[in-house]
C-alpha cells in the first residue's frame, strides 16, 4: 500500500510590506484583499498544525497543488522556498504552481526558479517544464501547470493544446502505473465562477477521455470537492481540498489535507481516502468525516 497526501493553497503569511512601486500592478487588488479578508482567515497556526499531523501520518509522498504565496512579491517567493525546504525534500514533494504564484509574469518566473527542484521530472535539470513526470512506488505523478498572469480581478488558468499533447504522451507511457495528474485549477464543468475558470478545461477532459488516469488532484476553490470526468474505461475521480491555512468558522472550510492509501495493480486499483483537518480554533487536527473507498 502506498500513501499519498495532498494539500493546497497554503497562502503563506504574513504578507511582507510591499513598496509603492510593487503595488503599481494587479498586486494592489490582492494586497487590499489580504488586508480586508484573507489576512484575517489564514493563519500559520492552522497550517503548522496541519503540516505536523501530515508528517506524523508518514505519507510516502506529498502533492501540493499551488498558491503558496499571495501577490508574488519577491520576498514572499523566497520565503516560500525556505518553507518548502523545511517541510520536505524535493524528492518527497511534487508541486505545481497556482494563479497567486503567477500574480505577475515576473513572479511566476521567479517562483519556477526558487522552487524548481519540486517541479522537475525525475533526472531533470534546468528550469521546470510542464508536464513533468515523477515515478514514486506504483505511482506516476504527472504535474501540469495552469498558472498564468492575468488582469486585475481575474484568476483564470490556462491549459492549451501543446500541454495537453505532451501530457497525453506521458499518460500513454505510464499505463503500467497508478497515474496521478496534478493541476491547480479544477478541470470539470462549472467548477468555478467565470473569472476563476480554467481556460482549456475541455482540452483537459478530452485528453483524460482518450488516455485515462487514475486520479486528478487540484486546488484553487478552497473547498472539499469530489467530481468525476470521463475516462476510456469509466469515470475518473477529481478531488479538491480546502486552503491549508484557513481557520474554522469562516465562509470556506477549515484547513484540511487528503490522505490516499493506494493498492492494487493496473485495471484493479483501490483508493482508501481519509480527510484530516482543523477541528477547532486551537488547531486540533483529526479525521474529517468517515473514510471512503474509491
Amino acid at each position: 500500500m502506498y500513501r499519498l497526501a495532498h494539500f493546497s493553497d497554503p497562502h503563506l503569511g504574513p504578507l511582507p510590506r510591499p513598496s509603492p512601486w510593487q503595488l503599481m500592478s494587479k498586486r494592489i487588488t490582492g494586497y487590499v484583499n489580504w488586508r480586508r479578508n484573507r489576512g484575517k482567515t489564514f493563519s500559520d497556526l492552522f497550517l503548522n498544525a496541519l503540516m505536523h499531523d501530515l508528517h506524523e501520518q508518514q505519507a510516502d509522498h506529498v502533492a501540493l497543488t499551488g498558491d503558496l504565496v499571495n501577490i508574488a512579491l519577491p520576498e514572499e517567493t523566497h520565503l516560500a522556498g525556505v518553507w518548502l525546504r523545511r517541510i520536505g525534500k524535493a524528492e518527497q514533494i511534487s508541486l505545481v504552481p497556482g494563479n497567486h504564484d503567477a500574480y505577475t509574469g515576473a513572479g511566476l518566473k521567479r517562483a519556477l526558479h526558487e522552487w524548481r527542484p519540486y517541479m522537475l521530472s525525475d533526472g531533470g535539470t534546468g528550469d521546470p517544464e510542464f508536464p513533468y513526470l515523477r515515478r514514486r512506488g506504483p505511482l506516476a505523478i504527472i504535474g501540469c501547470s495552469s498558472a498564468i498572469a492575468t488582469l486585475p480581478f481575474m484568476a483564470t488558468g490556462m491549459f492549451l493544446a501543446a500541454q495537453a499533447e505532451a501530457t497525453a504522451q506521458l499518460l500513454h507511457q505510464t499505463q503500467d502505473s497508478f497515474r496521478v495528474v496534478l493541476i491547480h485549477h479544477p478541470p470539470f464543468p462549472n467548477a468555478t465562477p467565470f473569472h476563476k475558470r480554467l481556460i482549456g478545461a475541455s482540452k483537459f477532459r478530452e485528453m483524460i477521455a482518450d488516455c485515462g488516469a487514475e486520479l486528478v488532484l487540484h486546488g484553487h476553490t478552497h473547498i472539499h470537492s469530489y467530481n468525476e470526468i470521463a475516462g476510456p474505461g469509466g469515470d475518473i475521480p477529481v478531488i479538491g481540498v480546502p486552503s491549508a491555512s484557513n481557520g474554522p468558522g469562516h465562509k470556506s472550510p477549515a484547513g484540511c489535507y487528503n490522505l490516499f492509501a493506494i493498492k492494487g495493480e493496473p485495471g484493479h486499483w483501490q483508493i482508501n481516502w481519509q480527510k484530516r483537518g482543523v477541528l477547532d480554533a486551537q488547531g486540533t487536527i483529526g479525521p474529517v468525516g468517515e473514510p471512503l473507498v474509491l
